[in-house]
């Protein structure tokens, strides 16, 4: 995560089946390089501009990422993913996937009213 401000775009990332395809193509587009980041039996890529600023992700739709919408998702951070949730379903949202943890944060993928998915991320300890 590049932010970790409460209420702010932390992260953005592509999950789609075929991530060494839309890699190559952000590269040849706009010109982004990447970096592999291991996910076991796997790579997911951090995107990285040209001024050395990582700024997105493509990854796999697999293990946690799984049944995600192939669209470019941004996570927002919370202060405390469990209340941000009791709030979503509450006003007329809905779970999409997770809660899930990396390391000592958790994040999950929520649908608003509308129906648009956007991320929410909790740092940890």
């Amino acid at each position: 995560m590049t932010d970790s401000h409460i209420g702010t775009i932390g992260w953005r990332d592509l999950t789609v089946d075929n991530a060494d395809e839309v890699r190559d193509f952000y590269s040849k587009v706009v010109g982004w390089t990447h970096e592999a980041v291991c996910m076991g039996d796997y790579d997911d890529y951090s995107m990285v501009a040209s001024n050395g600023e990582t700024v997105a992700g493509v990854c796999h739709a697999r293990g946690g990422n799984a049944g995600l919408p192939a669209q470019w998702l941004m996570y927002v951070t919370v202060a405390d993913l469990d209340a941000s949730l009791v709030e979503s379903e509450a006003n007329g949202g809905r779970v999409v996937s997770g809660p899930h943890t990396m390391g000592s944060d958790r994040y999950c993928v929520i649908a608003d009213p509308a129906g648009a998915s956007i991320a929410l991320y909790q740092k940890g300890g």
